[in-house]
């Protein structure tokens, strides 16, 4: 036994303190073993939710579970992915069964699962490197009992519960906040201008082209699979439009004396518009509204600048966010189910509705507000963040 750690609990195998129990699969040929009442998790299932409560994928028959010779886990049994991926955790919300992807664990006495759910996720990075296999890496049941774990006292464990539990249900409300203010800007878009339909039959129209000075194509680079650091040149991906706000930390670096090309460089003001996705994510549209230089909008999105009398607020949430954002998607085809491509011609001849000038920059004062409210909301959450972090890093040192 190593000596005690700084915060003065033992260190212990996880084997001493908890039943390891690995999942299994039954044979998917088999009708009869499927369909069933019996909760069978897959790591599919784990989120970032702490509690596994919803109904998975797939249930089992009683001869489904019994043929791959499976336990059921109490609720609140700790869950941890040892394969494909490593090191997610989750906690047992009902009685259920997994697959051979996780090794359960059932704490004894000596171990609140609350606190060893959140020691395993503080830990998830060294866990993730422990893997082994030559196919694929795993972790094997004898390395998870194996495992040296720092162990308080029970009073100590609850204790660290307490706090980082209360941290985040704080950072819960704020979590519910962001999805309050983003349907509070949709809804008040439709309160201002109508849904799909109104929108069409309310105001007048004209194609994209004519209210815009271009519709631009971007340019792809061959780069480097991380990100760049600070403003070296760098060109955007396209999940910094995936989630409806302009992420440009979202990017690929360049490689060393590749720049950004004339005229391809993103500012603020630009409305992007991915060209080529997957179904439910082409056409995302977002407005640069902060000033990261030195980014390349890629060859899979289209740039367009609204001109004078066309807001772009306005038009950035309509062809984005809007119910008139399935028009843009449905502009889009190809052979590849996988990856949708709207055809600059048929984006430039959309038919856009647009109200009143005065009434689109109202519409934009107000969804100004709501950002200004989503900005506290996210320095708020930093500062959570880094406390968590920090009292993470106190109960769970190694």
């Amino acid at each position: 036994m190593t000596s005690k750690p700084p915060f003065g609990g033992e260190v212990v195998r996880l084997g001493d303190v908890c039943e390891v129990v690995g999942g299994a699969t039954p044979k998917t040929s088999e009708p009869a073993y499927w369909d069933g009442g019996i909760k069978w998790v897959t790591p599919a299932e784990i989120s970032d939710n702490t509690y596994i409560l919803e109904d998975t994928a797939k249930h089992l028959t009683e001869a489904g579970f019994r043929s791959a010779s499976l336990h059921m886990m109490p609720a609140g049994t700790v869950l941890l992915t040892t394969r494909a991926p490593i090191g997610k955790v989750a906690l047992a919300g009902a009685e259920m069964c997994c697959n051979q992807g996780f090794k359960c664990l059932v704490c004894s006495d000596a171990v609140s699962n609350e606190w060893l759910y959140r020691y395993l996720k503080h830990r998830a990075p060294q866990l993730q490197t422990m893997g082994t296999g030559a196919t694929f890496k795993e972790l094997s049941k004898r390395a998870i009992a194996n495992l040296e774990i720092v162990l308080p006292s029970l009073d100590d464990q609850l204790a660290a519960v307490h706090k980082l539990a209360s941290v985040e249900q704080v950072m819960a409300i704020l979590g519910q906040q962001f999805a309050k203010l983003d349907e509070l800007a949709k809804s008040r878009f439709v309160e201002m201008f109508g849904d799909a339909d109104a929108l069409m039959s309310r105001w007048p129209k004209m194609p994209l082209v004519a209210c815009v000075n271009s519709i631009d194509s971007g340019k792809s680079v061959n780069c480097k699979s991380e990100a760049r650091t600070g403003s070296a040149p760098g060109v955007l991906k396209l999940s910094a439009l995936s989630s409806g706000k302009y992420l440009p930390e979202e990017n690929k670096a360049m490689f060393d004396g590749e720049s950004v090309l004339p005229g391809k460089e993103v500012v603020i003001g630009d409305i992007l518009v991915a060209r080529k996705n997957t179904p439910d994510l082409v056409g995302a549209c977002v407005m640069v509204d902060c000033d990261a230089p030195n980014l390349m909008f890629p060859d899979l999105v289209f740039r367009i600048h609204p001109i004078a009398g066309v807001d772009g607020t306005y038009l950035s949430i309509l062809l984005g966010q809007s119910s008139f954002s399935e028009t843009v998607r449905s502009l889009a085809h190809g052979s590849a189910k996988s990856m949708s491509n709207i055809p600059k011609s048929e984006l430039g001849k959309l038919e856009i509705p647009f109200p009143p000038l005065a009434l689109q920059r109202e519409f934009a004062d107000f969804a100004a507000r709501v950002d200004k409210l989503r900005v506290e909301a996210q320095t708020q959450k930093e500062k959570l963040q880094m406390l968590y972090d920090s009292l993470a890093q106190d109960y769970f040192a190694i």
